[in-house]
């Protein structure tokens, strides 16, 4: 095995854009005119743009979008009803206006809800909305579920009321609309998408949040400045709503957060400005001596909250000990990783020619987004010795590698930008035999999975799996995977 450097949770190997992929977007100004911005392809503006073209052709009986001349936007905090067809890839519900010209995007309704809504901000083609009231709910609504005072407040999830088996079955259609929209395959060549893997806990299984508190401009707080409110940001605004616990984390995690919030409020004048407030579960393991007759070691471990960015913090993925800065990335639901992990590990394996055969037993494998430093002692405490990491650049990524082909599995997390073209075309000029790519966005997962398919004329590479796991429940975000085979 080889890993390559990591450089950072924010950029892919090269920290610009990929060549050609950026995109304008249009908005409407206070005068009704259209302003346009940069985002890039895959971006959660974009996918919900996508989203809103589709349904605003399909509600159409011939499947015809609406007419170019654009009615009057409704005005700013009016109110109105509006009745839910469609669940976004980005978690809110869209409605589409009685004219057929303008979709309603609407927190936390489902398709089947009628709300009342007030319409917070104009686009071109559809208006940002607050969720006042469900008139009429949807069978499939289960506010029973809910178990959060701060759900349809806090941006942090759109799902409690929906059933395991929805939100996963939703996340799963994500997966297929984001090949469908953003690979340019044709249908042929996308295989169906797989059950989303469920996480084993659905709620307290987050071992890291982040809750932050504004400040003044200058000046810092004064002595008898009132505190400000500690948490996460409202939905829809650039606020942050007052959390006073989050039963999302973890048991450690969400004592932290009570300790934290406590000295904020009793050291307030010692910050300059507001702060982001780290919150960190470490696992300290202590073996014991295994009772005669048993196979597997007998352990305890002990949880804690690490509020210190710089503070080492340790983690188990099964056998293995991982330890790292607190502040550095780590996936943050540890009951699901042993089980993507292995899952993960069982696609990387190289089948031989028939069947019968099994595997490769003489290969390869290369992590192009992995870390270096920390990766080398995580290596060397669990008693690896057959990996090696080496820190790769954009322009000659792979050129250090002289790994047989037919012999060579990578697998690629790069950040939610996805790769550039830089990276594919190298990798591709790699040729391995297996790719395993793995993505926090699955839009730009099947942006890069389409290009790299549509480039591979004479390498000819197949999509041979689609899915994801369900490492957020109760939020809209999906894990997602793309297993590619060589042929021949």
């Amino acid at each position: 095995m080889l890993g390559t450097k990591r450089p950072s949770e924010e950029s892919g190997f090269k920290s610009v854009p990929p060549k050609g992929r950026r995109l304008k977007r249009k908005k409407m100004t206070k005068n009704g005119r259209e302003d346009s911005d940069n985002r890039f392809e895959g971006s959660a503006e974009e996918v919900l743009l996508k989203d809103i073209k589709w349904l605003l052709q399909n509600t159409h009986s011939n499947g015809t979008p609406p007419s170019e001349e654009r009615n009057d936007p409704p005005q700013l905090f009016s109110q109105l009803e509006a009745s839910v067809t469609m669940l976004a890839s980005t978690g809110d519900g869209l409605a589409v206006s009685e004219d057929g010209t303008r979709v309603f995007v609407i927190p936390f309704t489902i398709p089947g809800d009628k709300a009342l809504i007030k319409v917070v901000k104009n686009y071109p083609s559809y208006s940002t909305t607050d969720m006042l009231e469900i008139r009429e709910p949807s069978r499939n609504r289960r506010d029973d579920l809910v178990f959060c005072k701060y759900f349809g407040k806090c941006s942090g999830c759109q799902f409690q009321m929906l059933s395991d088996d929805y939100q996963l079955e939703h996340k799963r259609q994500v997966v297929e609309k984001a090949m469908k929209n953003f690979s340019n395959l044709e249908p042929s060549l996308i295989p169906p998408v797989g059950k989303i893997m469920p996480s084993p806990l659905s709620k307290g299984y987050r071992t890291k949040l982040t809750p932050h508190f504004d400040g003044p401009r200058r000046g810092g707080f004064k002595e008898d400045a009132p505190v400000p409110d500690i948490g996460f940001q409202l939905k829809g605004r650039n606020f942050v709503l007052d959390i006073e616990d989050c039963p999302i984390g973890t048991q450690p995690v969400r004592d932290g957060m009570k300790f934290q919030r406590e000295h904020v409020q009793q050291n307030l004048h010692t910050f300059k400005r507001g702060a982001t407030l780290l919150l960190r579960e470490s696992t300290q393991r202590q073996f014991s001596r295994a009772a005669s007759g048993d196979q597997l070691p007998h352990y305890e471990d002990t949880k804690s909250c690490i509020t210190d960015s710089k503070a080492f913090v340790t983690e188990w993925v099964g056998n293995f000990k991982f330890s790292s800065p607190a502040g550095a990335f780590f996936q943050n639901n540890n009951s699901i990783l042993p089980h993507f992990t292995d899952f993960i590990r069982e696609q990387l394996y190289i089948p031989m020619a028939s069947p019968e055969q099994g595997y490769v037993t003489n290969s390869y494998l290369i992590d192009a987004y992995c870390g270096s430093e920390s990766a080398k002692k995580n290596a060397k405490e669990n008693g690896i010795q057959n990996a090696r990491f080496i820190t790769g650049n954009a322009e000659s990524i792979f050129v250090n590698i002289d790994f047989p082909p037919e012999q060579t599995s990578v697998v690629i997390d790069p950040p939610r930008k996805g790769c550039d073209e830089l990276f594919l075309s190298q990798l591709l000029s790699l040729s391995p035999k297996r790719i395993v790519y793995i993505s926090c966005n699955v839009h730009t997962m099947a942006r890069d999975i389409g290009w790299f398919v549509q480039q591979s004329s004479g390498r000819d590479y197949t999509i041979e799996k689609l899915g994801g796991f369900d490492f957020f429940p109760q939020t809209h975000h999906v894990e997602g995977y793309a297993v590619l085979s060589k042929s021949g």
